[in-house]
Parts: C-alpha cells; sequence; structure tokens
C-alpha cells in the first residue's frame, strides 16, 4: 500500500513539472513543488524577474497508533531547496497537535511523534509548516499545510454495543434461530438459561481479537400443563346462620403454568346439594371460592355433597393430546346447629276490623316458632314507633291482636305496625314481622249534597222547569253500587213552589211548580230535600237549599240577584242610588266627627292642672278603701281557711269602740296557700256534683311597680298581728286612714285590757 502511494505521488510530481528527489529510506516521499505564485530574489544573479520553482519538499505523512517504542517515533522530514546545509534556514510547525503531540527540527526539518496515538480517536491530523531565514526572521517559503494520517492497527477486540442480550423462547419450541441443545425444554423444570457469545476479528485468524456477551434467554410459558386438585374430597363446615350470598369456603387447583395459562374456572357438577351452593373464582388467587344461595337450616338437612370441576379457560390445541385439561373433587359441607331466632309462620299478616269495634275485641293473631332442637316458648310484643302502635295490644304468650281503643276509618283507613317474637331462652334472639290491618267502614255517616247549599231561579221560570242538578257525598267507604235517593221532606211536599225530581243515578233535579216568581213578594225560598243511602243500617239526612229569586232576561240568563234590582222600577237609576249612598256616607263621617271633637273637650276640662299638658297627669278627688273595701270576699281565707265566719268587722272606717286584739291561730292550724289549694282540689274530685273540669282561681299581686309595693295580704308570711305599719304615715295624706287603723291596732296592747 505505502509502494502505490508512492508511486502516484511521483506521477503527479513529474506530470506538474517538478523533481523527486528521495532524502531517506523512510516510507514518506519528499516533493519539490514549483511554486508559481512567489518570486524570490536569489542573490548573485541577474536582478530581472524570473520563475522559482516551490522549494518545499513535501509529502502527506503516515504514522502508526499505540506506539510503544522509548524514542519519539519518526514521521517524516520536510526540506526547502533554499536549505543549502549551512544552518541558514530555520523550520516551524503549527496546527493540530504541534508541540504537543508533534515535534519538528527546526535546522533538519525531522517531525517525530512524542506521544502514543489512538486512531480511533483522532485519524488525522492538519499542520501547517514554513521555512524562514535565521538572520533575517523572514520567510523564505510561504507557510503551506500537510496532513498526517494515524495508520490503525488491530488494537480493539470487538464489542457487543447492547449486550448483555434477553431473549425468550417457547417452551417446546421447535429449532428455530437459536437453536435448543435438549430436546422438549420445560419451563416448569427450568425457566432461565444464559448463553456466551465470542466474536472474532481477522476473520478467526490467529493474533485477531475476541470479544464477548451474555445472552440471557426465558423460556416462556405455554399452556402444556392441566389444572390438579391436591387432594380429592375437601371437607367444610358451615353454620346453618350464614347469610345468603357469603362465602363459606375455598378450595384450589394447581396449574404449574403461568399468567393467562395458569387461569382457572370452577363449576360445580349438578347433584346432591348443588343448587344451594355458588362457586367463583378468585382472580389474584385463582381459587374457589363457595357461596351460599339458598339459606341453611340444620333441622331440615345437616349435610351436602357436590362435586366441583376445574379447567383451563385458555386451551393449546397443540397439547391436547396431553389429555383433558380438567379435573374435579368431591366437596363435603357439614351444617353445624346454631341457635336461631323463632321463625313466623307467615311473612306477613293482614287483618280486617269493622270501625267502632269494642275495645278489647281480638281482631287476629300471629304465630312463631323456635325451629331448634331445644323448642324454647316465644313471647309476643309490639316493636312501638309511634302512637299508632297503641290502637292495638298483644298477648304476650298466645300472640292474639286485639284492639285497645276505638278505630274511626274516616280518621286513619289502614293500621302498619311490627310484631317481635323472642325466645324465652336466649332474649336477644328475635325475630320481626309486618302486621296490616284494614278499618272496614260502617255506614255511620248520612250523605249529604256535594253541591253549594243555595241556588237561583228567574221570576219568570215556567212550571217543571229544572233550576238545579244536585248530587250526594258520603263520607264512609261507598260500596259498589251504592245508590242514593231524593226526595222533598214531608212538611214541604204540600207547598207548591218547588219539587225534587229523582232520576235514579245518584243524582236529582230541583224543579218549578208554579209559573213565575216575584221578588218583592219574596226574594228567599228554602227548599228541604232528604237524601238516603243504600247502606246498612240506612242512613239519612235532610239537607236545606237556599233557592234566591233573580231578574232574568226572555233567555233565561240572570241580570241581577241584589237589591238594587227592587228599586229599578221604582224610577231610581243607578246613578242616583250611588249618590244617596254618597252622601248617607259623608253625613256620618261628619258626625263621628262631632263626637270625637266633643268627647275632646271634655277631657280638656277635665285637667286642672296648671302644668304642662304634655304631663297628661289626671287628678281624682275620691279617695281609695283598699283592698278590704267588700263584704263579699275576705282575702285573708287565703291564708287561713278557718278563719271565722262572723268576723265580718269593717276595718275600711275607724271604730266607735276600741276592738279587741285578733288572737293568733295556733301554729298547727296555719297552712300553707298550697296545701289549702290542695286540699280544695281533692274536694272537688271527689265532689260527685263538681264539673267535669278543674276551676283554678289566678290572683294578681297588686302594686309591685309603685313605691308601696303589694298590699295583698296574700304576699305576707305572717299574720296582721306580726306586721308594722307604722310606714303608713310616711306615704301621705291619701293613706292617713289606713296609717290611724292599723297604727292603733298596732299600739294596742292585750295586757291593758279588762
Amino acid at each position: 500500500m505505502l509502494t502505490r502511494n508512492c508511486l502516484s505521488l511521483l506521477l503527479w510530481v513529474l506530470f506538474d513539472g517538478g523533481l523527486l528527489t528521495p532524502l531517506q529510506p523512510e516510507p514518506q516521499q519528499t516533493l519539490e513543488a514549483e511554486s508559481r505564485d512567489n518570486v524570490v530574489p536569489v542573490p548573485g544573479r541577474r536582478s530581472s524577474v524570473q520563475r522559482v520553482k516551490r522549494g518545499w519538499v513535501w509529502n502527506q505523512f503516515f504514522v502508526l497508533e499505540e506506539y510503544m517504542g522509548s524514542e519519539p517515533q519518526y514521521v517524516g522530514k520536510l526540506h526547502s531547496d533554499l536549505d543549502k546545509g549551512v544552518g541558514t534556514v530555520k523550520y516551524t510547525l503549527s496546527g493540530d497537535g504541534a508541540g504537543t503531540v508533534f515535534t519538528i527540527d527546526e535546522t533538519t526539518g525531522d517531525i517525530h511523534a512524542i506521544r502514543s496515538l489512538d486512531r480511533e480517536e483522532k485519524p488525522f491530523y492538519t499542520l501547517r509548516a514554513q521555512a524562514v531565514d535565521v538572520d533575517t526572521k523572514k520567510p523564505l517559503e510561504p507557510e503551506s499545510e500537510f496532513i498526517i494520517k494515524v495508520q490503525d492497527i488491530n488494537d480493539n477486540e470487538p464489542k457487543f454495543l447492547d449486550g448483555p442480550y434477553v431473549a425468550s423462547v417457547p417452551e417446546m419450541s421447535p429449532v428455530g434461530v437459536i437453536r435448543t441443545a435438549l430436546p422438549n425444554m420445560d419451563r416448569e423444570v427450568k425457566e432461565q438459561y444464559q448463553v456466551l457469545i465470542q466474536a472474532k476479528d481477522m476473520g478467526g485468524q490467529l493474533g485477531g481479537l475476541a470479544g464477548t456477551t451474555t445472552v440471557n434467554i426465558t423460556l416462556t410459558d405455554v399452556n402444556d400443563n392441566p389444572p390438579r386438585f391436591p387432594k380429592s374430597i375437601f371437607h367444610l363446615k358451615v353454620p346453618e346462620s350464614s347469610h345468603v350470598g357469603s362465602a363459606i369456603g375455598r378450595i384450589r387447583a394447581v396449574d404449574p403454568d403461568f399468567g393467562k395459562n395458569a387461569e382457572i374456572e370452577y363449576n360445580i357438577v349438578p347433584g346432591d346439594g348443588g343448587n344451594l351452593f355458588d362457586i367463583t373464582t378468585d382472580e389474584n388467587t385463582q381459587e374457589g371460592v363457595i357461596k351460599l344461595k339458598k339459606p341453611l337450616d340444620f333441622e331440615t338437612k345437616k349435610a351436602y355433597t357436590f362435586k366441583v370441576e376445574a379447567s383451563n379457560l385458555h386451551l393449546d390445541h397443540r397439547f391436547h393430546s396431553v389429555g383433558p385439561f380438567k379435573d374435579t373433587a368431591t366437596v363435603k359441607i357439614n351444617v353445624l346447629d346454631m341457635d336461631e331466632p323463632p321463625v313466623f309462620s307467615k311473612p306477613m299478616y293482614t287483618m280486617e276490623v269493622y270501625e267502632d269495634t269494642p275495645v278489647g275485641t281480638i281482631i287476629g293473631a300471629v304465630t312463631a316458632q323456635d325451629l331448634d332442637a331445644g323448642s324454647s316458648l316465644v313471647r309476643y310484643f309490639i316493636d312501638w314507633k309511634n302512637d299508632v302502635d297503641s290502637y292495638f295490644t298483644i298477648d304476650a304468650t298466645e300472640g292474639t291482636i286485639a284492639t285497645n281503643e276505638l278505630l274511626d276509618r274516616e280518621s286513619t283507613a289502614q293500621y302498619n305496625f311490627s310484631i317481635i317474637a323472642s325466645k324465652v331462652s336466649n332474649p336477644l334472639l328475635t325475630s320481626k314481622v309486618d302486621v296490616i290491618i284494614n278499618v272496614l267502614d260502617v255506614n255511620e255517616f248520612p250523605p249529604e249534597i256535594s253541591v253549594p247549599y243555595e241556588t237561583s231561579v228567574c221570576e219568570n221560570a215556567k212550571p217543571g222547569q229544572v233550576i238545579q242538578t244536585v248530587t250526594a257525598a258520603d263520607k264512609d267507604l261507598s260500596p259498589a253500587g251504592q245508590r242514593f235517593s231524593f226526595r222533598l221532606s214531608p212538611e214541604a211536599s204540600n207547598k207548591p213552589n218547588f219539587t225534587v225530581h229523582d232520576y235514579r243515578n245518584n243524582t236529582a233535579g230541583i224543579e218549578t211548580r208554579k209559573n213565575g216568581y216575584s221578588r218583592r213578594q219574596q226574594e228567599l225560598y228554602f227548599l228541604p230535600v232528604v237524601i238516603e243511602d243504600s247502606s246498612y243500617p240506612v242512613q239519612s239526612s235532610t239537607n236545606t237549599m237556599t233557592i234566591r229569586v233573580c231578574r232574568c232576561d226572555s233567555d233565561g240568563t240572570i241580570l241581577s240577584c241584589n237589591v238594587e234590582a227592587i228599586f229599578l222600577p221604582v224610577g231610581l237609576s243607578t246613578g242616583a242610588l250611588i249618590a244617596i249612598l254618597l252622601c248617607i256616607v259623608i253625613l256620618l263621617v261628619i258626625v263621628v266627627l262631632y263626637v270625637a271633637l266633643r268627647r275632646q273637650k271634655k277631657k280638656d276640662t277635665l285637667m286642672t292642672s296648671k302644668e304642662d299638658i304634655r304631663d297628661n297627669v289626671i287628678h281624682y278627688d275620691d279617695e281609695g278603701g283598699g283592698e278590704e273595701d267588700t263584704q263579699a270576699f275576705d282575702i285573708g281565707a287565703l291564708r287561713n281557711p278557718k278563719v271565722i265566719e262572723d268576723n265580718k268587722m269593717r276595718r275600711d272606717i275607724k271604730p266607735d269602740t276600741l276592738c279587741f286584739p285578733r288572737q293568733r291561730p295556733p301554729v298547727e292550724d296555719n297552712t300553707d296557700i298550697r296545701d289549702f289549694i290542695n286540699q280544695r282540689l281533692q274536694e272537688n274530685d271527689v265532689d260527685p256534683t263538681a264539673p267535669p273540669y278543674d276551676s283554678l282561681a289566678t290572683y294578681a299581686y297588686e302594686g309591685n311597680g309603685s313605691v308601696a309595693e303589694s298590699l295583698s295580704s296574700i304576699e305576707s308570711l305572717t299574720t296582721e298581728a306580726d306586721q308594722d305599719y307604722d310606714y303608713l304615715s310616711d306615704w301621705g295624706p291619701r293613706f292617713k286612714i289606713l296609717a290611724d287603723m292599723f297604727g292603733e291596732e298596732e299600739s294596742y296592747n292585750p295586757d291593758k285590757v279588762t
């Protein structure tokens, strides 16, 4: 290859007119190039311009990578024709790696590599060289560029860029890109394999380098294994109190496959007891979850046996020859006896009772039984939720339901409540049932007219004219087909004004019996109508209809039924009537204002005070007699109910003779007001002539807002003899009489009485 490069360079120099001059026996060749751009004057010759050849010995240099020698690696030599070998020319080097990777001998032009190179790191270097006169420091030649290429050697082994590698192969696979060394490789036996792969360069010849990598091979799963139960019989124990839909046990079939190939479907094989249970698959554990479809009863059946089948959902047709991909097992369930609440004979009870049935009448019964082996007694009671439940009672032992109050269908037509049954042996075990009682209707209400009780008749009505059609309504729950009959009451049958025509379809018509009616003679007519129903017992009612006589036109259209129409024949118009009414209203207003002004003047004359009228102080000349101003009632009796009745002494006037002091009653006779009221209350309760209600008299305490406070003796906790009446003298002349009366009583000393 080096020889071929040299020949190419030689031919290029020859064709370019240059001169080939070998310098050293190195692989590089020197090339003397002609310089067509620069003219250099040569000393000692004619000064005329002449063509000067390029003075460079030129070539493309090569250097080996990874040089490990102790001396710098020789690269090549630069030489100029102007260099006569006397040391007047200096060579310089610049560019990639100049001074750090490559150096040049300034005198000889030899280029050396001073460190090891790596072609994979940098394949070539671009440098520039120049010849400079040592004395003048001026360039002898223009700067030229050349390349040093790094030659490759086999210093890198082959490398696997993406290793280690991962591959997957389905188990039981045939021969493929990666060939198996063993037949029928089973993932369930060994899932992971590791393969070491080596790569050599130079075609595997001696001296070549090699690289290795690892390939991890995983055998992927295929559905080549059927599910298998680890045992043939599964035993489960289930309490009879288990709720419907609850899980009562789990069974599991084992499938060594993985992922979807291991998904198992469980089914109950039809047979004994299979209709009471259901089985589903737990997606996380692939277990069969057995659930209860119907309630269990230990007393009815104590054990159940059925078979369960487990099969794969995703089958592989390549392995059908292995056998059926399913397995069966037997499940035996033993029902455990539990202490259960009583059971009612019906899920709901419906009863009927007539309204107004006497209290205590039995209308039905509920029945509950304890189905356990112990067969405990049962107690019944009503689940009280509201006051409606108090209308009925239940016998705690027999379960019979009776009325507790009178029923009214019109008030409540249906009653709904619950009855609870509990075991005597274990009261916490209870069961509940709903009871519906329908109240049947008794014909207790008479029918009534359902239309308004007032109608009208025209003055120009003809005999036999229907003025109103009436219907009837009954508050009772009328049975189908009930009929109402209509007729006039006996006292109205002889009057020739109106009649009732029964249409026999629960309606009747009010008809006229005479030709024309006059409002002046009679404006209103009262027609008693008797209505009867067809139920038992027959109920009837008399409904009085009011018939008003109205003025109508020739077509029977009512024009007016009010009082105004009566005056129209006299000749007064509507405007005149309005004017008369307006004058009357004005006169009434004037009278009211006059009376109000007269009353105001009277009030002004009563104000004798010269103070400001805004004080609104009214003076009265009469003097009050106090709370004992009447002989009708002595309020002191409230404090002492045993006061002497003949003690009727007036205390509002000054006595003529000296009164004896009132003796203090004994302590044991002094009772509290509350005891007195309770005593009177008890007397009225046992009194057969007393009214059927309690009468409570309220005594108000007067004077709470005054300076004198209350004057009532009810507030006094002591007798009058214990009270101090000196403060009455400080109240002014209005209370002078009281101060004198009570002051004398208080100053009286019983020891001085003879």
